[in-house]
């Protein structure tokens, strides 16, 4: 297997087990509380998740809401974000972004292997000062856009919670992200050893045939199963309909090919199984938040600003 495959199947794995922490009640239960004391928004995303972190949720920031509208502010975020992440180790990670606001990133892990993390934000640590409105006017006008009444608004509205208290929260996050992580590793193991053989053989099956056309009879008729069965149990194990993990896989294949530049978007759904373009952009958008085409552009981005540093 090539090293961009193995990469793929570890990304794939670790969006498996962080959308099986995301399902589960503990989590769900957390995240309610948490965001009716504090206000904030809680995200808890895989390791390679291009978009931001709390976009389109309830309490996302409004002023950061009005960032992700423009590109040029967008990219400004997402870079502050990426710089985050890739600065934290296995102890939490905070930031502060070009428009004044704090981010934080805080490690989950299966064993000693970070597959995700909780994220919170959007917030000030500080009492609002003028030099701070003035920068953040600077910085939007660096960009080409204009810190217009709907920002300016915006902006005023900007959470404020002091450094003690924040760092309060972040510590809380700690521990529930030691609970998550004693929840992953009980996942896993229970995975491992309860996991039906039928829905090994269809994964199995999936595997050697994704590129093909795959019906949901065929496959229940090579895992030695009735359509009705299969699609009870197979849903209850893998958490996701037939379909939905048929189109997971052969998206997972696509990701790895749109790392090669030379090759079409076109070709790459086609040769992975899609019927389609429009479905093939469809599903890929709705699964990752992003484009085929949005999605390498980014790509080629970090590989500048790699090289660039």
């Amino acid at each position: 297997m090539s090293d961009a495959a193995s990469r793929a199947n570890g990304s794939n794995a670790n969006r498996q087990l962080i959308d099986a922490l995301l399902r589960s009640r503990l989590f769900r239960d957390y995240e309610s509380v948490f965001t009716k004391a504090t206000g904030l928004p809680l995200a808890l995303r895989p390791l390679e998740y291009w978009q931001l972190a709390h976009h389109g949720k309830k309490q996302e920031n409004p002023f950061c809401a009005l960032l992700a509208e423009h590109p040029e502010t967008l990219a400004v975020c997402l870079e502050a974000h990426d710089q985050m992440i890739r600065h934290t180790g296995v102890l939490p990670h905070t930031v502060t972004c070009p428009f004044g606001l704090t981010e934080t990133a805080v490690p989950v892990k299966l064993g000693e292997k970070i597959i995700g993390y909780l994220r919170i934000g959007q917030v000030l640590r500080h009492t609002l000062l003028k030099s701070d409105t003035a920068k953040v006017a600077r910085t939007l006008s660096t960009h080409g856009i204009r810190f217009g009444e709907k920002f300016q608004k915006a902006w005023e509205k900007n959470p404020l919670i002091p450094p003690d208290k924040y760092n309060a929260i972040v510590r809380l996050l700690t521990f529930f992200a030691e609970q998550l992580s004693a929840l992953i590793n009980q996942i896993v193991l229970e995975q491992q050893n309860v996991e039906p053989p039928l829905v090994q053989k269809a994964r199995e099956y999936i595997a050697n045939n994704k590129t093909e056309s795959l019906s949901l009879a065929a496959v229940a008729k090579a895992a030695g199963a009735s359509v009705f069965h299969f699609c009870k149990v197979f849903k209850k194990s893998t958490g996701l309909k037939f379909t939905d993990y048929v189109a997971r896989v052969r998206l997972e294949d696509a990701r790895t090919q749109l790392l090669s530049p030379g090759r079409r978007v076109n070709e790459i759904a086609y040769d992975v199984g899609f019927q389609s373009l429009t479905q093939f952009n469809r599903t890929f958008k709705r699964v990752f938040g992003q484009s085929p085409s949005e999605f390498r552009a980014h790509l080629n981005t970090q590989k500048r600003r790699t090289k660039a540093v």
